[in-house]
């Protein structure tokens, strides 16, 4: 294969690659990073591609190693971690300021709960371990299958099929016990306070039922629900919709309180 093919190969899944590290890492400079470095490292490296897997797949590996290279040394987040944030938020005028001046100013500062339960996910996953998060993300949201992230992972098909299992009986569990859109009992009503904050005139009641997440609540069972808020991420692209602006601004605001807050514990 020649550099031209595989840069034309390339930027056919550019965008999933980059969301991917995104969601993984909660940067926008370690992701725009990382897809760089994937890019430089498939090219160098382009020789010893015998097309066992897919080079889709294979390019998914090496983003993968390198992600886990860098987070490999970092502490997982807490389950509680968009409590920490929203205390955190509450205290800084400036970070508001901030997102009020992209939610007027910006084409992409909608605030829309969708993209903001695509946005809640990426938070509470990392505190899954490293390989469960990897593993969940590659197959809930960007479709490989278990023989393929094995071969991402380079680890047997039985042992993602653990890692599949436990991770997502995890977010289950955290998500039924926090999320007010999916359980009446949930804790967290962050969806729909920032709605208020940022769409005043706009009933957060009226947003919710457009989601069949939020719509079919009652009706669905957790595994079923689970599926709904897979299928938001899957159809989001945190880059590229209307609200991405707005949304990649709260993250990096979560990501530095965040790496204050481990600091702090140690």
């Amino acid at each position: 294969m020649t550099t031209d093919q595989l840069t034309s190969v390339f930027e056919t899944f550019r965008g999933e690659l980059k969301s991917f590290i995104l969601r993984m890492t909660a940067s926008v400079q370690d992701a725009e990073d990382i897809v760089q470095e994937t890019y430089i490292k498939a090219n160098s490296k382009i020789e010893t591609f015998r097309g066992e897997s897919s080079l889709k797949t294979w390019i998914f590996s090496i983003a993968s190693n390198l992600a886990k290279d860098l987070l490999r040394a970092k502490k997982r987040w807490p389950e509680n971690a968009t409590d920490i944030f929203r205390e955190a938020a509450l205290k800084n005028h400036q970070f508001f300021q901030e997102a009020m001046q992209i939610r007027q100013t910006s084409p992409q500062g909608n605030f829309e709960i969708k993209e903001h339960i695509a946005f809640c996910f990426t938070c509470v996953s990392k505190s899954l371990p490293l390989e469960q998060q990897l593993a969940l993300l590659l197959k809930e949201v960007y479709g490989f299958s278990v023989k393929e992230i094995a071969s991402i992972l380079n680890q047997t098909d039985a042992m993602v099929k653990y890692y599949l299992h436990t991770s997502r009986s995890r977010m289950i569990e955290i998500f039924d016990h926090r999320c007010s859109l999916i359980n009446k009992q949930g804790i967290c009503h962050q969806c729909t306070e920032l709605n208020g904050i940022f769409n005043p005139k706009q009933k957060a009641q009226e947003e919710l039922v457009k989601i069949e997440m939020a719509r079919d609540a009652q009706n669905k069972n957790k595994e079923e629900l689970f599926d709904l808020r897979m299928k938001i991420l899957q159809e989001l692209d945190p880059f590229e919709s209307g609200a991405a602006e707005l949304q990649l601004h709260h993250l990096e605001h979560n990501r530095q309180v965040m790496e204050k807050y481990l600091d702090e514990k140690e």
